[in-house]
């Protein structure tokens, strides 16, 4: 995790005459994890929005920079940021079951995100195969024929990681993936999302309201409150946190984050 930033962001956002994000600036390095936690309201899913060039669709407008090895997201057209999208670099949604499109089988949904960006059939079903035995699911026809309402929500959300990572992007944005979650399977995710970039050095930006996984899971932390990065510190520094919104934080979690730490090379 050295040399340039894979990500630089220096951004303003919102809707109307409302600023949500205010001279927000952070990066992110090749192969780093930087969970990004934030109480109801601080203005994660507006970010998420604004990297991904999907504001303005939600009625938003951006200002700034989000620039990806040099090259500003924000200065590109809609039909260049698609190309990007899922390529270099991927979402995992919020709602597993949500963004998953119920009417289609599995396998079609897969087929669906290659032809996005690809057309050589033989690398995906060799791809897709691996990806679902590596996020632990049947790489099985029975199961590719199943549809959203026939698995379960982690299924679910372990689909969406293996379709995210078909093309290989540099980063993933993940975007509360465990809120839907039971505790048990939030935990399987966390430590999926940490074989993820182990094995790939694919870099994470791991946004949620929960410090928890977010302290199980990055190489840092950083902390979003009324639209402003108020804190940002490598997950074993946390002891070093200044700012009330980040001190809140810390006094919500369960256990003291030394606690955490000591269990965060373990695997399940």
């Amino acid at each position: 995790m050295t040399g340039k930033p894979l990500l630089r962001v220096a951004l303003q956002a919102g809707y109307g005459d409302k600023t949500i994000l205010d001279d927000l600036r952070f990066e992110i390095r090749h192969g780093e994890i930087l969970g990004l936690a934030g109480a109801s309201g601080a203005g994660k899913s507006t970010l998420v929005l604004a990297l991904l060039g999907l504001l303005p669709w939600r009625g938003g407008w951006l200002r700034g920079k989000v620039e990806m090895e040099n090259e500003n997201l924000l200065a590109l057209g809609d039909s260049h940021l698609r190309r990007l999208r899922g390529r270099r670099i991927s979402l995992i949604p919020q709602s597993p079951m949500t963004a998953l499109n119920p009417a289609m089988s599995l396998k079609r949904q897969f087929a669906e995100a290659w032809r996005a960006h690809e057309s050589r059939q033989g690398e995906f079903r060799e791809r897709s195969k691996g990806l679902l035995e590596e996020v632990q699911l049947p790489a099985t026809e029975d199961f590719l024929r199943r549809k959203p309402s026939q698995i379960s929500v982690g299924q679910a959300q372990r689909v969406l990681i293996a379709m995210a990572l078909l093309h290989r992007p540099l980063l993933i944005v993940a975007d509360e993936p465990t809120s839907a979650l039971d505790p048990v399977t939030q935990v399987q995710i966390v430590e999926l999302l940490k074989r993820v970039n182990r094995n790939h050095g694919t870099a994470i930006l791991y946004v949620s309201h929960d410090l928890v996984s977010a302290i199980r899971l990055g190489h840092r932390i950083a902390v979003l409150a009324d639209g402003a990065m108020v804190e940002d510190l490598p997950v074993t520094e946390l002891a070093r946190a200044q700012h009330p919104s980040t001190l809140s934080l810390l006094r919500s979690l369960p256990v003291p984050p030394q606690i955490l730490l000591r269990f965060r090379d373990e695997t399940i």
